[in-house]
């Protein structure tokens, strides 16, 4: 028998953890997270705290993580990935980023989207690194960036009911345009699926994206039913 795969999973903030482990749970695979929102606190709110020391702090999470014996990593903050400089890694394991199989779904879509962010930090680096991936692979983007603003402070302060309310609220609005929809972050993907399945309009959203990449990339299969 094939030993399960481990997989370490960096994140932000801990309301990350659900979604991953939710999603993944009919596989079989074993999940080791770490959690640090102090770095992103720092790095938006401490003007001594520059750019080395960021990446010199992700640097030693991913390295950290890694010598926890995983067969690979999964970065679920936009930030952390906008800030990891891979070439000063020192390990040979894979890491997969949330936003690339994100990535990869939204250039292969030919109509105009419109992407939704709650929380205006996110904005800048994803869309970076969204134009640099879709350049490199000659892709061309007809993007509009919407930030739904004064929600993202209900999740961090726990309310994620209201935070869930303010979303489908925004959505039932967008999906009336004729553009396709996606949501940029982990803790919009309930209230998405929720208006997806309430108007049958399909809002794209990183989490299916990359639980089918993971899937894929690590060979991992469906747990055995129970008899």
């Amino acid at each position: 028998m094939a030993l399960k795969k481990k997989l370490g999973c960096l994140h932000a903030h801990y309301s990350n953890i659900e979604y991953i482990e939710i999603a993944l749970s009919s596989y079989d695979i074993e999940l080791v997270h770490f959690v640090d929102p102090a770095l992103m606190y720092r790095v938006t709110s401490d003007e001594t705290f520059n750019a080395a020391d960021a990446q010199m702090k992700v640097k030693e999470q991913i390295e950290w993580i890694a010598e926890c014996h995983v067969d690979a990593i999964l970065i679920t903050c936009t930030n952390y990935i906008a800030i990891l400089q891979e070439e000063q890694l020192s390990i040979s394991i894979p890491i997969i980023k949330i936003d690339e199989p994100y990535f990869e779904y939204i250039c292969h879509i030919q109509q105009p989207q419109t992407i939704l962010f709650t929380n205006p930090a996110t904005v800048n680096g994803t869309m970076e690194r969204l134009q640099q991936y879709a350049n490199y692979r000659q892709k061309s983007l007809d993007i509009e960036v919407t930030v739904i603003n004064n929600t993202f402070e209900l999740i961090m302060q726990g309310q994620k009911q209201e935070y869930n309310k303010e979303i489908s609220k925004y959505l039932h609005k967008l999906i009336k345009e004729d553009k396709a929809i996606s949501v940029a972050q982990l803790s919009m993907v309930d209230a998405s699926k929720e208006v997806e399945l309430k108007t049958s309009k399909s809002i794209i959203n990183p989490l299916d994206t990359l639980i089918s990449y993971i899937v894929r990339e690590l060979k991992i299969e469906k747990k055995s039913a129970v008899m």
